[in-house]
């Protein structure tokens, strides 16, 4: 039987939002608002956060979640992910799935982890992104959303900060933000880890884009359910009325 284990990046020196993961959204943090989304989802053997702050593994324990140490020095979460993984040694095999929520992703529900995980059981690709669709202009020229541009076939073909596709000849692009939601098969995770940093990985600030460089595919799945990640202080309102007004809040708090 496949095995599905959740693991949410989160630490405290975000540069555009230092704190930003206990931060309080309708009285509850940020993070924990994430962790009680997933286990809504209801296939997952365990769900973790993966931390290099005790506050971040206090909070955690005290909602009654499981959390685990890893170093201060990585830039991407991905590499965050595969240390927790690897630490706690869950003995996954390769038919298993890793699924990872980045801490901010506070809209993030039961079906979207269900597509994910999904797309990666049924095509047993190595990875599953998930993408959202952006309807604000605002949003699209946004640096702090990293954009994607896939193939017919679903392949990932870039990620950029910058609006893409280009809206210059046509402005009525459908434009989607790639979410830090992804699913991996556990093998691959480990391999992604040990793969060097690449330059357009690091000019985007984009975990993915290793990957696009070294000449993997990135399998993307695209909602057209309006997400945010709280990013900046700025997202901090909007992304609290977005949890007020979204249906899957009152599964897990009174609203």
């Amino acid at each position: 039987m496949t095995r599905r284990v959740c693991v949410i990046p989160a630490r405290m020196g975000s540069s555009r939002f230092p704190g930003k993961p206990l931060i309080p959204l309708l009285g509850l943090p940020l993070v924990i608002h994430v962790a009680q989304r997933c286990r809504l989802y209801g296939g997952f053997e365990r769900v973790i956060l993966a931390t290099c702050d005790q506050e971040i593994v206090d909070a955690a324990q005290a909602h009654g979640f499981e959390a685990v140490m890893t170093s201060d020095r990585h830039e991407r979460c991905t590499d965050r992910v595969e240390e927790a993984v690897a630490a706690l040694d869950l003995g996954l095999d390769d038919d298993d799935v890793v699924v990872m929520v980045q801490g901010d992703e506070v809209l993030v529900s039961p079906q979207m982890i269900a597509e994910v995980v999904e797309a990666l059981e049924t095509r047993r690709e190595p990875v599953v992104n998930l993408a959202s669709r952006l309807y604000r202009p605002q949003d699209m020229e946004d640096i702090n959303a990293v954009k994607v541009v896939a193939a017919p076939d679903g392949r990932a073909l870039y990620f950029s900060r910058a609006a893409i596709p280009s809206r210059g000849r046509a402005p009525d692009a459908a434009c989607y933000q790639q979410t830090g939601v992804m699913a991996f098969a556990p093998s691959f995770l480990a391999r992604f880890a040990q793969l060097p940093p690449t330059p357009l990985e690091i000019i985007e600030s984009c975990d993915m884009l290793r990957l696009v460089e070294h000449g993997l595919t990135v399998r993307m799945i695209f909602t057209q359910t309006e997400t945010i990640g709280i990013d900046t202080p700025a997202d901090r309102d909007r992304g609290e009325q977005m949890l007020r007004d979204d249906p899957t809040t009152s599964l897990y708090l009174k609203v």
